[in-house]
């Protein structure tokens, strides 16, 4: 009889997966308007070509001046001319003060703005200044943000929101990135029923289908659904062929197991490798890597089958798929960086395997589980903020500090 295999670690079995991702690099990169790049992974660092701001401006609404002109509050100056932003002044002429509005360029001449509020317009036009102001208020300074040629972003980054507005403050319209990710999504089963079709007996709704579609495209993949795929080696078989030929990764839930009825691992087999893990967690014990043929030998398809119960699926695609995603498009791996809390839960009956437990932060910032952590409780991940870290074997009583992984986190990875 064969002997079983050891469990790998979460550890062990990461490396395998980032040596996949990495070894199988997306390279190819396109020119995107810069505002349809949210969530991209920029390809070429974007450099400044422009000072940021391009010219000295007050942040403030007020009065341009010069500090030797305003020596005691009270002082009262003429206005020798009106700002507005965008359109620049004349130099500020000694002894006056310029009525300017925040975003204006400061005139040449005047070494500081004082706020609106700390002025008081007299009747005849001049204003009257009540402190006396310090060299360089309320100015921001040419390219104290940016200085011309800059480097202000840098390939591998996952472009945010605030990365968009950096790029657009430098002119940037299109940036350089790499092509997203293609993942071909299907599941397998006769039991397995679309929303919108009436129950049936022996039949459940098929969720990880919209999880793990969600998760990828939140990832920024273009997701290729071939849907439910019949309980059958020749339908198994084509549905992969399909996959692997405009996909980078494939990706699957459930039936990698031996059962008669579970086609998806003699299929794999026979377009491709399969290497079936055991890993030492839970949920998510099952793990398969592998990969499937294109036509014509142009290359391979990873394939990756995730558990089938619905938290072991969606925790074993947070923790293995995301951070393979990231490999394949030649990003750092970023390590599960947990805050370490209050726990407001016991747990004296800890596993041999390590734990991923659903848990959230209550009023007092301490980490509560939800009540039932069966793998097939799928309302637990909808509850939870993140995941409690339990290392194999720990024990926890109410007030011990634990590793809590927020999904914000993880998510963003």
């Amino acid at each position: 009889m064969k002997a079983a295999q050891p469990l790998l670690s979460l550890d062990q079995a990461l490396e395998r997966l980032l040596a996949a991702g990495a070894a199988q690099r997306i390279t190819a990169t396109e020119d995107v308007p810069t505002l349809e790049t949210l969530g991209r992974v920029l390809a070429q660092a974007v450099t400044s070509p422009v000072d940021v701001p391009p010219a000295d401006n007050t942040s403030m609404d007020g009065y341009a001046l010069r500090c030797a002109d305003v020596l005691s509050p009270g002082t009262v100056l003429p206005v020798s001319q009106r700002i507005p932003a965008g359109h620049p002044g004349a130099p500020l002429q000694p002894g006056t003060a310029a009525r300017i509005f925040t975003g204006a360029q400061v005139p040449a001449g005047a070494d500081a703005v004082v706020m609106q509020e700390q002025t008081q317009q007299q009747d005849d036009g001049r204003v009257r200044v009540d402190v006396v102001p310090s060299r360089g208020q309320w100015i921001r300074r040419r390219g104290e943000d940016i200085a011309v040629g800059a480097a202000v972003l840098q390939p591998g980054e996952r472009l945010t929101p605030q990365a968009m507005g950096v790029a657009a403050s430098v002119g940037a319209a299109h940036l350089r990135c790499l092509r997203r990710p293609r993942v071909a999504v299907f599941s397998t089963g006769d039991e397995l029923l679309m929303p919108g079709e009436p129950p049936r007996p022996g039949a459940i709704y098929n969720s990880n289908r919209y999880t793990l579609r969600g998760l990828l495209q939140a990832a920024g993949c273009e997701v290729q659904d071939l849907g439910i795929i019949p309980d059958r080696l020749d339908a198994t078989r084509a549905a992969l062929r399909d996959a692997a030929a405009s996909n980078d990764l494939i990706v699957t839930s459930g039936g990698v197991s031996v059962g008669e009825e579970d086609h998806l691992r003699p299929a794999v087999l026979a377009e491709g490798r399969l290497d079936l893990w055991q890993i030492a967690m839970k949920p998510g014990k099952p793990l398969a890597l592998g990969a499937v043929g294109r036509p014509a030998g142009q290359g391979e398809a990873l394939f990756v089958g995730l558990p089938g119960n619905p938290v072991s699926s969606w925790v074993t695609c947070i923790l293995a798929v995301l951070p393979l995603l990231r490999a394949l498009q030649g990003m750092p791996h970023r390590p599960l960086s947990p805050l370490r809390l209050k726990a407001a839960f016991d747990w004296p009956k800890p596993d041999r395997r390590r734990e991923f437990l659903r848990a959230r932060l209550n009023a007092s910032g301490e980490v509560e589980l939800f009540a039932n952590q069966s793998s097939g409780v799928l309302t637990s991940a909808h509850w939870a903020h993140g995941l409690v870290d339990m290392a194999s074997g720990q024990v926890v009583s109410a007030g011990d500090t634990v590793s809590f992984l927020p999904l914000a986190d993880l998510l963003n990875a």
